[in-house]
């Protein structure tokens, strides 16, 4: 799906501007990112967002859920359909409605844990 394509660049680009502003080695920032961007993280920030989705994104997210296949070597099935589900979220919403994205990164910032 294109969606997820485009939101995946999207959260990417959002870590890493986040961590360059930290200090700190250019490859303990990369492993940062990476971590960030892995599917099981995305999962769990696609948890966080659950209460605070409309109906439509929550439409949006179940449609786009990956089903095909095992997943990535790494992680559960489960939480790689639920990343792509983040990542068609981020995807529609960079090119529908750029404002509700911010919203929502604003809130998983605001949130961190």
């Amino acid at each position: 799906m294109q969606l997820a394509w485009l939101g995946d660049a999207i959260w990417e680009l959002h870590q890493r501007l986040h961590h360059c502003r930290l200090p700190a080695q250019s490859k303990d920032l990369h492993q940062a990112v990476v971590a960030s961007v892995r599917a099981d993280a995305q999962a769990k920030l696609l948890q966080r967002l659950e209460t605070r989705l409309r109906a439509d994104e929550v439409d949006l997210v179940r449609r786009a859920r990956n089903r095909a296949g095992p997943g990535p070597r790494r992680g559960e099935a489960s939480s790689y359909g639920q990343a792509t589900g983040f990542e068609a979220l981020l995807g529609s919403l960079f090119l529908h409605d750029p404002a509700r994205l911010v919203e929502l990164l604003d809130h998983l910032k605001e949130n961190d844990p």
